[in-house]
Formats: C-alpha cells, sequence, structure tokens
C-alpha cells in the first residue's frame, strides 16, 4: 500500500466546536458541505454530534445525514434546485435557504400537509445569492402565506470578513441589522465573521474552515482562539539519496543541488491533492524536523532537501500539513486558500482515525 493517508483526530474537531460556542454564545450550524471540507462527510458529522445544526450543499447530503440517524436541523444552503426535490424536503425536514422568486414560485401550490422551516437568503453586498433588502417584505409575506412553511428565518453572507477595517463588512451588517422582523432568527456569520465581528454573531453562527481547525485570517493575522487541525496529511520517506553537487533533481531539472547533500522522495504528490506549483518555498516535517520541498512535485512523489535531518531513513514519517505544519501557510506558499487544500484531496487516500 503507498504510505499516504489522511489522519483524522474527532478530539480536534471537537474542541474547536466548543471555541466556537464560547466565543459567540449563539447557535451553531457547521457546515459540512464538500464531503466534510474533505474529511469525510459522514464522519464529521457524527463528531460534531454537539452541533445545534448542519449546513449542507445539496438534498444529496442532506439524505446522506439523514441516513445515519443525525435528527439536527440539516439546512439546504442553496435551496433546491428543482420543484422535484421540495416532497422530499418536506418527507426528510430540511431546510432550505430560498434564495430566489423562481424557488418561491415552486413552494405556490405545495399542500400543507407536511412543512418546514426556511431560511431566506438576503444579498446584503456580496452579490452572489439572494434577495435585495427592499424585496425581502413582499419575500417573508408570500412564504409566510404558503401552508408548507414553517419558522422563517434571514440569512446573509459577509464577503470580506477576514479584513479587520473592512468597510463592506460593516455596511452589511448595518444593512442585516435594518432588516426589520425581529422575530425571525438571523444568521450572518461565517468562520472569519465569528472571530473578526461580534456585532455579526446575531442568533446562529456557521462556522466552516474554523471547525477543522484552520484560520480564514492567514496569513492577515492570528487566530485570537486556539484551534487544532482535525487532518493531518502524512506520508513517509521512500528513498533517502546522497546526490552531488550540480545534480538536477526532478522533472525539468528546475532545481540542482548546490553542494554534496541528501535528497528524500516522500511517497505523495498531486494525484493526491498536494499542490504541484509553489510561489514561495514550502517544506514538510521529515521526524518533526522542518526540511524544504525542492524540484517539481510528481503526480506520486515529491523531493524535499535532508541537510537539515542528516539522520533521516527511509520509513521516517513525513507531515504534508497538519499538526506541527498549518495548512494556512502550506495554502499561503501555493498561492492558493485552505478550503482548496483540503476540499482538493483524492479518494485514492485512505482515511484514518487517530487513535
Amino acid at each position: 500500500m503507498r504510505p499516504a493517508y489522511v489522519s483524522l483526530n474527532e478530539r480536534a474537531l471537537r474542541h474547536n466546536l466548543a471555541q466556537v460556542r464560547a466565543l459567540s454564545g449563539a447557535r451553531i450550524m457547521a457546515i459540512v458541505k464538500a464531503n466534510g471540507y474533505g474529511h469525510g462527510l459522514v464522519w464529521t458529522a457524527k463528531a460534531l454530534d454537539e452541533a445545534d445544526a448542519f449546513g449542507v450543499a445539496s438534498l444529496e447530503e442532506g439524505l446522506e445525514l439523514r441516513a445515519i440517524g443525525v435528527r439536527q436541523e440539516i439546512c439546504l444552503l442553496e435551496g433546491f434546485f428543482d420543484a422535484a426535490e421540495i416532497p422530499v424536503i418536506l418527507r426528510e425536514r430540511l431546510t432550505p435557504v430560498i434564495h430566489d422568486h423562481y424557488q418561491v414560485a415552486a413552494l405556490k401550490g405545495i399542500p400543507g400537509d407536511r412543512r418546514c422551516d426556511a431560511w431566506i437568503k438576503v444579498d446584503t453586498g456580496m452579490h452572489r445569492l439572494g434577495f435585495e433588502p427592499a424585496e425581502i417584505p413582499a419575500v417573508v409575506a408570500d412564504l409566510a402565506a404558503l401552508p408548507c412553511i414553517g419558522r422563517l428565518g434571514l440569512m446573509s453572507h459577509l464577503a470580506s470578513a477576514e479584513d479587520p477595517d473592512s468597510r463592506a463588512t460593516m455596511r452589511q451588517i448595518d444593512t442585516f441589522r435594518g432588516l426589520g422582523f425581529p422575530a425571525f432568527r438571523r444568521s450572518l456569520a461565517n468562520s472569519a465573521g465569528i472571530l473578526r465581528w461580534p456585532a455579526a454573531h446575531a442568533d446562529w453562527v456557521r462556522p466552516g474552515l474554523m471547525l477543522y481547525g484552520a484560520s480564514p485570517l492567514a496569513p492577515q493575522g492570528p487566530s485570537p482562539v486556539a484551534l487544532q487541525p482535525a487532518m493531518t496529511l502524512r506520508s513517509r520517506l521512500i528513498s533517502v539519496r546522497r546526490r552531488k553537487e550540480g545534480d538536477a533533481i526532478g522533472y525539468g531539472g528546475d532545481y540542482r543541488c548546490p553542494c554534496d547533500m541528501p535528497v528524500g522522495v516522500v511517497g505523495v504528490g498531486y494525484g493526491d491533492g498536494y499542490p504541484r506549483e509553489f510561489r514561495t518555498g514550502v517544506s514538510v516535517l521529515v521526524g518533526g524536523q522542518r526540511v524544504p520541498v525542492v524540484g517539481r512535485v510528481s503526480m506520486d512523489m515529491l523531493t524535499v532537501d535532508l541537510r537539515e535531518a542528516p539522520g533521516a531513513q527511509v520509513g521516517d514519517e513525513v507531515v504534508l500539513w497538519g499538526e506541527g505544519l498549518p495548512v494556512e501557510e502550506v495554502a499561503h506558499a501555493a498561492g492558493t486558500i485552505p478550503y482548496t487544500l483540503l476540499c482538493g484531496l483524492t479518494q485514492r487516500l485512505p482515511r484514518r482515525e487517530r487513535p
């Protein structure tokens, strides 16, 4: 078997959930879409069984959670895509987010023998999904009149919450506060909003990335709470060789050894979801020691400079990100975001729970 695998830490997930609860005091909708941000939808939901609700991207994800016995509210963050989904939503007690007039029209004529709660999505400035604030009174009136609709809530999404000086975020918060309907439950804050903007916490918060132990604030600033990585990408050294000064390493010979030195080969590559290109240098941990990646990342392998770990041997563990090496650091070096790395790990990597 290949040595690369994903190590999952349930205690870290629970710790991060507790950090959210202590920081916000609001009810928590744990965002587990995209296969639990690459951690596994079922595993993540079971580990987060103390969450007040779960947020998913599709009916399929919602049904998968109901199938394992999840009884909490399950919110379909993009609502439904076709009217044919509505009977299933009602049967399974799912909560759609209503963001467009075609969804309101599809709900008209549905009998009231079963009811579902719904969130109304408001476009407070992100300009992605949602009704304009001026439309909300009419949308509320339309939905409140439908026999298949139970409780209503108001939801919006922050576009620039990671920026502590964002005037756009302040405008979004002010717009959301000014919507009226004080009896409705409300949700505005994502992970960055929870960490940066207490005024955005409202009744419900929707943590995603921070639940998995990564900060949406990096590299702009440190997280105000101690998060623990729920995922560690691990592999092993599969080769250690002495190379001579001037030896070209890997495809294209982009890296040449500056001196006689040990070079290791790690059994992981872009076929597993590890980034292929970096705009700055990046390190991995070999036996807990930082060593730089050198040369091009291959589909199944990458090479590392072992001068800082001269005792490294074949079989030594390598951490690509996670415990001891934040995924935010690797993402920044690759010119991307931690969401992309976590969600991009391929299914050929085994998932193993930490003992």
